[in-house]
């Protein structure tokens, strides 16, 4: 009778928690415009946040001068990513034409071998397709991206401005609290740094193999490096496609894989969890099925913030001897299960 009652209390409480998943899900999807820069506010003040600690204990500088200086740091910050997107849409676009017309004339000497062979996979038609390649709607799709990127922004700034203001100097959290502090700081240090010397290593060596758009791919591995298991490999097939147009020598194109990917796996597998520490004890599943639930969510900013949230939500689960099995679950132990020895 005992064990048939904790099944049916295990099996409540998994349906409570799926409903509540599903409550909460649509909820996040209702107020995305104005979660989204909430949760990036959030971010942004573990970073600045020992900043404007460390202004007012140590140089005894004043509470409004310090939250100010914070506050231009991170709108360095956001003027800086806008201005990155800004740069490499506006490469992106401005050699779009040349190499429509080379990817054009490529597509036209592999389909006269068809030709020859008399196979017909509709040439015509997809030779008219990429000699009109909707370069223009990209641009102005890139505009209005950018445009509400500001907006985004701007309720970033607000949103930070009450979150640091809220700080208390100098306060020791204890308990859970703690625990979310530690992690979700270490991580956001750690993947900014590996992010921002991948993203520069990257851009320098395709630089250096003369590869178009060098910069441009620097910026996007930087950014895809904050999407966990994926991002890294999305960079180092970008370039791919346009060093095949670019190059004929398939050496060429095997640097330009071979050495941005070699950065990536070192600086990835090597440093970054040497400096990451025990890291969010998350299993590379759990950050899958995460990428796939925020990036439904909430688009490519849900999966640049996947990782951190449900790190977050693992903690809290395993803070109740209810719902700790999935937190286990999460950090890739199944219950049951015994540790290898």
């Amino acid at each position: 009778m005992t064990e048939k009652s904790d099944e049916l209390t295990w099996l409540s409480t998994v349906s409570l928690l799926v409903l509540a998943g599903v409550a909460l899900a649509v909820a996040l999807i209702y107020t995305r415009a104005v979660m989204v820069p909430f949760v990036l506010a959030i971010l942004f003040s573990y970073l600045v946040g020992p900043i404007v600690d460390w202004m007012q204990m140590k140089p005894k500088m004043p509470r409004g001068v310090s939250i100010l200086f914070a506050l231009l740091v991170v709108l360095g910050l956001i003027t800086l990513l806008i201005m990155l997107i800004t740069v490499s849409a506006r490469g992106i676009a401005d050699s779009a034409p040349i190499y429509r017309e080379r990817l054009a004339s490529m597509a036209e000497s592999i389909f006269s071998i068809l030709d020859r062979f008399e196979i017909d996979l509709g040439q015509a038609a997809i030779l008219d397709a990429l000699k009109n390649l909707p370069v223009f709607s990209f641009v102005r799709s890139t505009a209005s991206g950018v445009v509400s990127f500001i907006t985004n922004g701007f309720l970033v700034l607000v949103f930070t401005i009450f979150l640091l203001a809220g700080r208390a100097p100098g306060e020791v959290r204890v308990g859970i609290y703690r625990e979310i502090d530690d992690k979700i700081r270490r991580y956001l240090v750690t993947k900014v740094a590996t992010s921002a010397a991948t993203g520069i290593f990257v851009g320098i060596i395709l630089g250096i193999l003369g590869l178009d758009l060098a910069f441009v791919f620097g910026v996007l591995a930087f950014f895809l490096n904050f999407i966990p298991n994926i991002g890294s490999l999305i960079a180092i097939l970008l370039p791919l496609p346009l060093a095949i147009v670019q190059f004929d020598s398939w050496v060429h194109i095997g640097l330009i894989l071979a050495l941005p990917g070699a950065v990536q796996l070192t600086i990835g597998n090597v440093i970054e969890p040497k400096l990451m520490g025990d890291g969010l004890q998350l299993h590379p599943v759990s950050i899958l099925l995460a990428l796939v639930f925020w990036g439904l969510i909430w688009g490519v900013v849900g999966m640049l913030l996947a990782a951190p949230i449900t790190a977050v939500l693992r903690i809290v689960l395993d803070r109740f001897e209810t719902t700790r099995p999935f937190a286990e679950v999460l950090a890739g132990r199944l219950p049951g299960a015994e540790a290898p020895a």
